[in-house]
């Protein structure tokens, strides 16, 4: 059965922005949130402002940065960007120095100067690393968050079990938990979809999802048998080219989805992220005014359930396991169970 896939904006090309709950319940967050990693290169500070006013004015109140974007230049342009309104921004930033408690206090710190903002609402762990001490981090994250400095704290690219770890720390000691999640989620990479996802349904954890067009690929800016543009992302990439040639024929027949059902690849590729129940926000990363402003008018796009698995059955990137396929007459399946989404309940 063919799905449905409706665009609510009231005037076309204006988004009319949904808002949902941040981790703190009474802050609201837009359904899009705007990443900064190309402020500072390829995006020189007017370019940078020139997005965040666009994003402001489509909506967008949250905003996602790192101090590795740029070495730091991102953390910079966004807080002059963003001065003046600091107080009706969300902002997220990371911890990229160290894992143990001086580094993320000093990391903190050096990114709040750069934001010219006493506060950053989301601190977040970058990576994890191999022989990490749970107990030096999360003591550090919660120094963070007693002093004011950081108002909650999560992780990016943290496997689900090591959320459950670092959360299990925290609470014998009454720190503050992780309640964030930054993961990278589209329609290639979809190795979330087993255990991290079902996670954050059921604990409840913000989950912001990074790179939902894929590097781009989902934009069509990148076809197979066209040559690679000069001076774009995919010249450098080596995503680009090894996706492009593993993909090439999911991506046209993507395109070819858009164009039936009348909808913007970019626009395509954030809805369905979106349409994740597990998903708090895609991040939209753009350098240019245009490109917010598609970004935000994605949040209209409402994909149902039928039409996402038609997206999804385009590409065969679901995560790939002997025994998810379904056997006739057995009622158990542990690959389908692992990535069930809201399979139990808290209360």
């Amino acid at each position: 059965m063919q799905g449905s896939c409706a665009y609510n904006g009231t005037t076309a090309g204006v988004a009319r922005m949904q808002y949902i709950p941040f981790v703190d319940p009474s802050q609201k967050v837009s359904r899009i949130c705007l990443g900064t990693m190309t402020f500072g290169g390829p995006c020189d500070r007017a370019a940078s402002i020139s997005i965040v006013d666009a994003a402001v004015e489509a909506g967008i109140n949250f905003f996602d940065t790192a101090p590795m974007y740029a070495d730091g230049v991102s953390e910079e342009y966004l807080g002059q960007a963003l001065a003046g309104r600091r107080e009706k921004a969300i902002i997220a930033t990371k911890v990229h120095t160290g894992l143990d408690e001086a580094a993320i206090l000093s990391s903190l710190d050096a990114s709040l100067r750069r934001l010219q903002t006493d506060y950053v609402d989301l601190l977040a762990i970058h990576w994890p690393a191999v022989g990490m001490n749970l107990s030096s981090m999360m003591g550090g994250l919660a120094k963070a968050v007693r002093s004011g400095k950081a108002r909650h704290v999560g992780c990016c690219n943290f496997p689900a079990w090591l959320l459950a770890s670092s959360n299990s720390v925290a609470l014998q000691h009454g720190w503050p938990q992780l309640r964030g999640h930054q993961v990278a989620y589209n329609l290639i990479e979809r190795g979330v979809e087993v255990e991290v996802l079902p996670q954050a349904a059921a604990e409840g954890i913000f989950l912001t999802a990074y790179r939902p067009m894929a590097v781009g690929l989902l934009t069509g800016g990148y076809r197979q048998g066209m040559a690679l543009p000069a001076g774009r992302r995919g010249a450098v990439d080596s995503r680009v080219i090894t996706w492009l040639s593993q993909h090439g024929s999911s991506i046209e027949r993507f395109l070819a989805f858009c164009e039936r059902r009348r909808l913007a690849p970019a626009q395509a590729a954030l809805a369905w992220v979106a349409a994740c129940p597990a998903v708090s926000c895609p991040i939209a990363g753009a350098s240019s005014v245009q490109q917010v402003r598609d970004a935000a008018a994605s949040a209209d796009v409402l994909l149902d359930e039928n039409s996402r698995g038609e997206l999804s059955a385009l590409f065969d990137t679901e995560v790939k396991e002997e025994g998810l396929q379904r056997f006739p007459g057995m009622k158990y399946n542990y690959p389908r169970l692992r990535r069930t989404l809201f399979l139990a309940r808290r209360e």
